[in-house]
């Protein structure tokens, strides 16, 4: 892997360049290589999603002065979940450098979205270990930052779940109920699929990392469906 290429697409130059490496080596690529004694990225992705947040925080925090902290939420909440993080970590092509299992490899669906957000969070923590909390904030401003006016624009900050419910007892009268229909993976990177039903009837299903994540998304693909 060229990685002198991807440094220079992001304008920055690791001082240490295992950091950067170790950023896109995912859990199942070490399982299919133990002999090459290597680590994976989750204690980057760990620190790098806090990281992310605090320089989130902030940022908002200071753009809108007048907004009250429900609204804030909501608008981090969209510019850190991992289907703003996976499109963030496509544009600036970290696809072309994971290290994934063979199965893995081949997956281009839903579950490819979580390595690529869990990916860049994981980048953020290699920064900030390799260049400081300065270079972090600079790296997320520079790619993440411009994202909000659109969300903002666009209305996407809004609470999807709390939105269907809405719609639902107006247009139905029914109160929307959220069931855990699976849970896959390990215990470090669980995915839950969560179906919304009204009444008895399935509507649509949900996948997220947390079973609240899936909810929003299944309440999202709710309100589409029924043109809400």
């Amino acid at each position: 892997m060229d990685f002198a290429q991807f440094e220079k697409h992001i304008g920055i130059s690791f001082k240490d360049k295992s950091l950067l490496k170790q950023a896109f080596i995912h859990r199942s690529y070490i399982n299919e290589n133990r002999n090459l004694k290597l680590e994976h990225n989750e204690r980057f992705e760990f620190l790098g999603d806090a990281v992310l947040e605090l320089v989130v925080t902030d940022y908002l925090y200071h753009k809108y002065p007048q907004k009250p902290e429900g609204e804030l939420t909501s608008f981090r909440s969209s510019l850190v979940n991992s289907n703003t993080l996976a499109e963030v970590a496509q544009r600036i092509n970290i696809n072309d450098f994971l290290f994934l299992s063979k199965g893995e490899s081949k997956d281009t669906g839903r579950a490819r979205q979580y390595i690529l957000a869990n990916a860049l969070e994981a980048l953020i923590g290699a920064i900030y270990l390799d260049q400081g909390y300065d270079a972090a904030r600079d790296f997320i401003s520079k790619y993440i930052f411009d994202l909000i006016d659109e969300i903002v624009e666009k209305g996407t900050f809004i609470d999807a779940k709390s939105l269907f419910q809405e719609k639902a007892q107006e247009k139905v009268s029914i109160t929307p109920l959220y069931k855990t229909i699976k849970e896959d993976g390990p215990d470090h990177d669980k995915h839950f699929t969560v179906g919304v039903f009204l009444d008895t009837d399935l509507v649509i299903e949900g996948v997220g990392k947390s079973k609240q994540e899936a909810e929003q998304a299944a309440a999202k693909k709710a309100l589409e469906k029924k043109g809400w």
